[in-house]
């Protein structure tokens, strides 16, 4: 009997982060955000500790959207009517997930930086000997791959919709290209704020899921650096 209690408990709590990830539009971002996380720790040669800092940063995260999610729920389910103490019971609980990203953020930088900084010089100096216009040239070729993938899938129009998000792909194109190109840190973290808050429209429009938004954001930013590899 008891362990078919514990058995029950452990199916619920499973069952409380299905949900949060299939209702919570963040929920999925962080899922996506730590498995991409996780896939680059088995590339580069990580300490237990570098290792122990980014499991415990990311169950930081999930954590933190998880009780948002209950908290928004648990409010919703008993105020059918504004308040403003319930709003602010949600502004501090979201606040509460934005620490923890930040938090995510700053680890993340001083993991990965220095193991990226080499990678990044190499990729810089060939950039920054390239032509000019091998720059449009590297844009129309994002721009009619994105069309022609989807196609593929034969969802949405070439311009709206569909697998990937073409102003996903475009803008974070656009956004590597810069930080490729500048030196300066603060004009490369606005260039990606940037194409964030594009990706961001087109899911709040309804145009896009946070999928299609992500892997065109992706793919942006992977074909961007491999063809300027290439020119280069």
């Amino acid at each position: 009997m008891k362990v078919k209690k514990l058995l029950d408990s452990f199916n619920y709590a499973i069952e409380g982060i299905i949900y949060s990830v299939r209702t919570q539009r963040n929920m999925k971002i962080h899922m996506i955000a730590a498995l991409l996380v996780l896939v680059i720790c088995f590339i580069y040669d990580l300490s237990k500790m570098e290792i122990l800092a980014v499991i415990i940063t990311i169950s930081i995260v999930i954590i933190a959207e998880l009780f948002n999610t209950a908290v928004e729920s648990a409010i919703d389910a008993t105020i059918n009517y504004y308040h403003p103490l319930a709003k602010i019971a949600k502004n501090v609980a979201a606040g509460g997930v934005l620490v923890a990203a930040v938090n995510a953020v700053v680890v993340g930088y001083i993991i990965f930086w220095d193991k990226l900084k080499y990678i990044n010089f190499i990729v810089m100096r060939k950039v920054k000997s390239t032509n000019p216009y091998v720059i449009f040239i590297i844009l129309a070729i994002v721009f009619i791959t994105t069309i022609i993938i989807k196609a593929i899938f034969g969802e949405g129009t070439p311009l709206k919709g569909g697998m990937p998000s073409g102003h996903s792909a475009i803008a974070f194109s656009i956004a590597t290209t810069i930080a490729l190109i500048s030196e300066q840190l603060a004009v490369v973290i606005l260039s990606y704020l940037l194409a964030f808050i594009v990706a961001q429209s087109r899911v709040d429009s309804d145009t896009h899921s946070v999928i299609e938004v992500v892997c065109g954001g992706a793919f942006g930013v992977l074909i961007t650096v491999f063809l300027f590899r290439v020119f280069g």
